[in-house]
């Protein structure tokens, strides 16, 4: 049930007035413990882009927000009260740099980041002949195993076979809709490969050369041309419930291609369209093309193309804002706002073997990555969301994912467990819960992660969701119970503080416990006033953003 209107307006109106603090002063010297040279690099190149537009940074960030956000960056969701605690009472001067190193080896490092690349590769919307299952287990194996990127990208351009057997397959699979023998069966496998994988929107030349940068519409085809020997076959079988023949599995496969692909230019003229990558053309016959540009993207790009794009969609991920934007759309017409870097980032992930966690350590252990969310009057024009170049002066607040969202709420809140009878009645209401967040916070997976939406169906699922209502009934087995009920919280103050860390990862400021104090005062039924409370704090924008 909706907390009583008059508690909603007083709670509501606390809830729109929680700031975060700046608890840490500005810091001309500052290390989270890392003795890598390349983060002493990045640091200087940040720090001369500030110096240049004459910006002053943030403050670094508090202990309790620098951790609340690199917990949802990296594992996907909020730290649980007893993390906060334990790492705010951590007095090593290394316990940033440790941290970090910590949450890479969780495993809920390797499901979110299998979660983050199965919706950049098949999307959130599953499409036909596709194995979501299929694409995570292969993702979800690779993450695990901390396989070299150049590998991933490997197998995700080659692949063949049963889409769950070989999960990899999933990815183009997903982009083979329609008509086989149709001219546009290969168009959008073209268009996603290049632009995921390669940082390249391609796409926008297929029908005509691109009037605002040097993109051609022969290269939208060349690169087309390597797909044309790959197509998806969908097996049936009989189900003797229904009489029916039903799907059974789809596999992609290989077909004899051997010709150039015609393409008609807008004068009518038609051209013809080798195999191209950057410059290494394939005219042979007999050749499997999938295989030579595996090669050729894995194995033997000089121009790095493949690492830039991760390191500039590792780096959004992280940051907010990429050095491009957007983040998909990198070359010569498009330049980085910090070309140097985003060069000898490159040059070092592919020096590590193209390993992504070291990616990870270096974006995490920088001075940009440590700064607050908040800014003044020094560095207010570094927004990148006004159209300007990013400085990375201070952190750019990021919208959560529907995941992030909705795996936060449960650490938060132990909702899940709450009144449930035993683990298969928990993990059936914890599913349920999960769809309508998906279905209502899903959103597009190219969008920016700095894209605020705040659409209706949104702030009323948060509002009165049958997740949030569960949360704050302080049943058995909830978090809030578990403060009520334990003698441990001995007061209003402890339990409020407790609310406060659970929810927003930090103590709550000492004008926020006497305002709340008065608030609880004119609630005749103390449960109701805890109750509005924690539903307050779920609901602020506190809560729902990742800082």
């Amino acid at each position: 049930m909706l907390p009583k209107i008059n508690n909603i307006i007083m709670f509501t109106a606390l809830a729109g007035a929680l700031s975060l603090p700046r608890i840490c002063s500005a810091e001309t010297e500052f290390s989270t413990g890392s003795s890598d040279p390349l983060i002493q690099f990045i640091n200087d190149q940040i720090t001369q882009t500030w110096e240049d537009n004459e910006v002053e940074p943030s403050e670094v960030a508090s202990e309790a927000e620098w951790l609340r956000r690199v917990y949802l960056d990296i594992i996907g969701r909020i730290p649980s009260a007893e993390e906060v605690d334990a790492f705010l009472n951590d007095t090593s001067e290394t316990k940033r740099s440790v941290k970090v190193d910590e949450l890479l080896a969780h495993p809920d490092y390797v499901r979110n980041f299998t979660g983050v690349w199965t919706n950049l590769l098949i999307g959130r919307n599953t499409p036909d002949g596709t194995s979501r299952p299929g694409m995570q287990k292969f993702l979800r194996e690779s993450f695990a195993r901390n396989r070299p990127w150049n590998e991933i990208v490997y197998d995700l351009v080659t692949a063949e076979g049963h889409f769950e057997e070989n999960g990899a397959v999933n990815f183009i699979l997903a982009q083979l809709q329609g008509n086989a023998n149709s001219e546009d069966y290969h168009v959008e496998a073209t268009a996603k490969l290049t632009r995921v994988l390669l940082g390249m929107q391609v796409q926008c030349t297929q029908c005509h050369d691109h009037p605002f940068n040097d993109w051609k519409q022969n290269q939208f085809w060349e690169f087309n041309s390597f797909l044309r020997q790959t197509r998806r076959i969908d097996h049936e079988r009989y189900d003797a419930a229904s009489g029916q023949m039903v799907d059974d599995y789809s596999e992609l496969s290989y077909r004899d291609f051997d010709g150039p692909v015609y393409y008609e230019m807008r004068n009518g003229l038609v051209q013809v369209a080798f195999p191209n990558y950057l410059g290494e053309t394939f005219e042979e016959r007999g050749i499997n093309r999938r295989e030579e540009l595996g090669k050729m993207m894995a194995y033997d790009d000089e121009s790095q193309t493949v690492a830039r794009a991760m390191v500039n969609r590792t780096w959004a991920h992280f940051m907010g804002y990429g050095f491009t934007r957007p983040v998909d759309d990198m070359g010569p017409h498009n330049v980085p706002s910090h070309p140097e870097l985003l060069d000898r980032l490159s040059e070092e992930f592919v020096k590590s073997g193209y390993d992504v966690k070291q990616l990870v350590r270096w974006i995490c252990n920088t001075n940009a990555y440590n700064l607050t969310s908040q800014f003044g009057e020094a560095n207010e024009f570094d927004n990148p969301a006004a159209g300007e170049v990013p400085l990375f002066s201070h952190m750019y607040v990021k919208t959560m994912t529907a995941e992030q969202l909705y795996d936060s709420l449960l650490v938060a809140t132990n909702a899940h467990a709450s009144g449930a009878g035993n683990y298969e009645q928990s993990e059936q209401q914890r599913m349920r819960w999960m769809q309508d967040y998906l279905r209502i916070f899903g959103g597009n997976e190219e969008d920016e992660p700095t894209l605020f939406s705040g659409s209706i169906p949104q702030a009323l699922l948060m509002m009165n969701g049958p997740l949030v209502q569960k949360a704050i009934d302080a049943e058995k087995g909830s978090y809030l119970h578990s403060v009520l009920s334990n003698s441990s919280f001995r007061n209003d103050s402890a339990r409020i503080q407790a609310l406060f860390v659970s929810a927003l990862g930090r103590m709550p400021s000492r004008n926020e416990t006497t305002q709340i104090k008065k608030l609880m005062q004119l609630s005749r039924d103390p449960l109701t006033a805890y109750q509005d409370l924690y539903w307050a704090l779920l609901n602020s924008n506190e809560f729902i953003v990742n800082h």
